[in-house]
């Protein structure tokens, strides 16, 4: 393109019109390079679930470098085999004897035994409703006072009611398996006969949530006091149309609990774990965590899975350079030796396994800061990966603690186990649509993933709940 003119209007003005569009052309650039990075978040380089990896438009998990696995898939060679085994007590013997001769057709009523074989059939018995009828007396004293029995345990004061193994049977089915209300109630009809409705069906849920309020106070108490805790939250689509509330989760390896509310300080503090607990908190990087509200929490354990995606995400962004695969490589490695540490045994991962890699996960670090430059301005938007790199710098100690301490867990795999199901109903559910049904059955199913980390028989553990007897877990005895 030629110079432009001196005091020549026409080209000035071309001039401004080139500036325009190549700053246009900047913006928008910067623009798709965002809805790419967006688009392009997937379960390898995000928090987002795998089931999410295959929606239209969305792009896959790159396929693992280095050699390939040579097993193939399903049972390997050599391994146990499973199988249904016999009983030496079955509960019910029947005898068949062959009527007639297979070669003449004689009958056999008077042959002679010549030996037998068996077949055990495992099966359920049809299952149908009993109808129980308690009378309940009433005598009276020499005093003339009149005395009535009192009911058994999950008996309602009602002439009617569906009792505690019915009750306990939808709860399981709503709360545990997801099942929708209208389909529990035509699924129970179906394999008992009894018809309940779906009134009483969707009741159940509040029912069964008044019966634990002190159970689910103590695995509060007992969450609090814990040495570890994992603590994460979610989104759920709860409420009316177009918002949406975060589910706040707190667990240890035996105990589960959820709060409904959102991702505010507000919302951590009624929640009413973090304010009391003094313990390690493992979690992510969301700030709240760290919040000097919470000044009491003894140690913070960053989510090594939750920087390991970041990285990932890094890699992706980064292609050509080498410092988020090096610091992949050595967190890895060290989870791997705490998990040798663990099952060893000992009370830490040994120096001489975590001196190396913390050295090299340190060096990529510095390298990433020194590749990835800082954008100057309080409120500058960083470039990706930027803000990763100074928690990775600056938060060493917090991300490093479970080397120095195993009974500190490197990942939060826990509490994300414990949210899961909570997609699963709002997959079948799409909105749940009364906040304070959500809250019931957010306890309830505390309730049942406590009991189930106890390896309680879920129904059992819900049967008594539904006769106001609910299961409690045992309180540790102090060390």
């Amino acid at each position: 393109m030629p110079p432009p003119a001196p005091g020549c209007a026409s080209c000035a003005s071309r001039d401004v019109v080139i500036e325009e569009l190549a700053s246009a052309n900047a913006r928008l650039a910067e623009r798709v390079a965002g809805l790419e990075r967006l688009v392009g978040r997937n379960s390898d380089n995000s928090s987002m679930p795998p089931s999410t990896d295959d929606l239209p438009g969305r792009k896959a998990p790159s396929r693992k470098t280095g050699k390939r696995s040579e097993r193939r898939r399903g049972k390997q060679p050599g391994a146990a085999g499973a199988g249904l085994p016999r009983v030496d007590n079955p509960d019910e013997t029947v005898q068949v004897f062959p009527e007639t001769c297979a070669d003449c057709g004689v009958g056999l009523a008077d042959g002679a035994d010549a030996g037998v074989s068996s077949r055990q059939v495992f099966d359920v018995p049809p299952v149908t409703v009993r109808v129980t009828e308690y009378m309940l007396y009433k005598k009276q004293c020499r005093c003339g006072c009149v005395t009535a029995a009192t009911p058994p345990a999950g008996v309602a004061d009602a002439p009617v009611s569906y009792g505690p193994n019915l009750q306990a049977f939808v709860a399981y089915l709503l709360v545990f398996q997801h099942v929708p209300v209208h389909r529990a109630a035509m699924l129970i009809a179906d394999l008992t006969g009894a018809r309940p409705s779906t009134g009483f069906v969707h009741g159940i849920l509040r029912r069964c949530a008044h019966a634990l309020g002190e159970v689910m106070t103590l695995v509060k108490t007992l969450v609090t006091g814990a040495m570890v805790a994992g603590f994460d939250e979610t989104t759920l689509r709860c409420g009316p149309a177009g918002r949406k509330k975060y589910v706040l989760s707190a667990s240890t390896e035996l105990c589960t609990l959820f709060f409904l509310g959102g991702r505010d300080l507000g919302s951590f503090t009624e929640f009413g774990v973090l304010p009391g607990f003094t313990g390690v908190a493992v979690h992510d990087r969301y700030s709240v965590y760290d919040n000097r509200a919470f000044a009491g929490v003894g140690g913070h354990q960053i989510c090594c899975a939750h920087i390991l995606r970041d990285l990932q995400d890094a890699a992706e962004v980064y292609p050509g350079q080498h410092w988020p695969e090096q610091a992949s490589r050595a967190l890895r490695a060290l989870i791997v030796g705490w998990h040798q540490a663990l099952d060893g045994g000992q009370a830490r991962v040994p120096a001489d396994v975590t001196g190396p890699l913390v050295s090299q996960f340190r060096h990529a670090v510095r390298v990433g800061l020194s590749q990835v430059p800082s954008v100057p301005g309080a409120n500058a938007k960083q470039l990706p990966g930027r803000s990763l790199l100074e928690c990775l710098r600056d938060r060493q100690d917090d991300l490093f603690r479970f080397c120095s301490d195993t009974r500190v867990w490197p990942t939060n795999n826990i509490s994300e186990r414990d949210l899961r199901p909570l997609k699963t109903q709002q997959k079948i559910s799409g909105r749940l649509q009364s906040t304070d049904v959500t809250r019931d059955r957010l306890t309830i199913r505390g309730y049942i993933s406590t009991a189930a980390k106890h390896r309680v028989d879920i129904i059992t553990a819900l049967r008594d709940a539904m006769t106001r007897n609910p299961w409690t877990p045992p309180i540790p005895a102090p060390t």
